[in-house]
């Protein structure tokens, strides 16, 4: 088994998480954006959505929305894509994330602490939640073998134009009850920021 044949119902009967949903992020502040971004993603929105592929989702609008949250945090996180993160097998927690961010400037290697990961889908946001939960669920096992703890890791998936937030703390996941739009960006952007910053909150 591995991260995309996760359900819901295998992740409450095989990794025991609690799983709830919630108002998390509608009190989180927008923050501004720079023009130069707002028009690389006013160029690449309507390519992306007109080949309507996964691929062209994750390499035209999701990836620079996470390059941009790079550069706004002066480069202190890290941002790997499409790499294979193995943390246990057995229990199914192994195959490939779509983007994994880390608070750490280490860009050679996956470090701890993994605060965010990110699971692109092409039009079916529900269909990847289950998948990012686990995703979930591995950092924070992966942060607890490297000795290091954050109060929450969190989750996106998002199909680039929709974009969905989850947070877990423990053995207990919430999906936040708002989805947000592409053209709320500086919403996004806001969220996202938060979520990193969380040790510094």
């Amino acid at each position: 088994m591995a991260y995309a044949e996760f359900t819901f119902q295998k992740l409450e009967t095989d990794l025991h998480l609690i799983i709830d949903e919630a108002d998390l992020y509608s009190a989180v502040p927008p923050v501004e954006i720079g023009n130069i971004f707002l028009d690389i993603l006013k160029e690449n929105m309507p390519l992306a959505l007109a080949s309507n592929t996964e691929k062209a989702r994750s390499e035209l609008i999701i990836a620079p929305v996470l390059v941009e949250l790079r550069k706004t945090l002066k480069h202190r996180v890290s941002l790997f894509s499409g790499i294979e993160f193995n943390v246990d097998a057995q229990k199914g927690l192994n195959g490939v994330c779509d983007f994994i961010i880390s608070a750490s400037p280490k860009q050679i290697f996956v470090t701890a602490p993994i605060v965010n990961i990110v699971e692109a889908k092409n039009e079916n946001i529900k269909s990847g939640i289950p998948q990012c939960m686990a995703e979930m669920y591995a950092s924070q096992l992966f942060n607890q073998g490297k000795g290091i703890a954050v109060p929450y890791i969190y989750g996106v998936v998002t199909t680039g134009s929709l974009w969905k937030f989850m947070q877990l703390q423990e053995n207990q996941v919430v999906v936040d009850a708002m989805e947000y739009f592409i053209d709320n960006i500086r919403k996004i952007m806001g969220i996202l920021i938060s979520m990193v910053n969380q040790d510094r909150a």
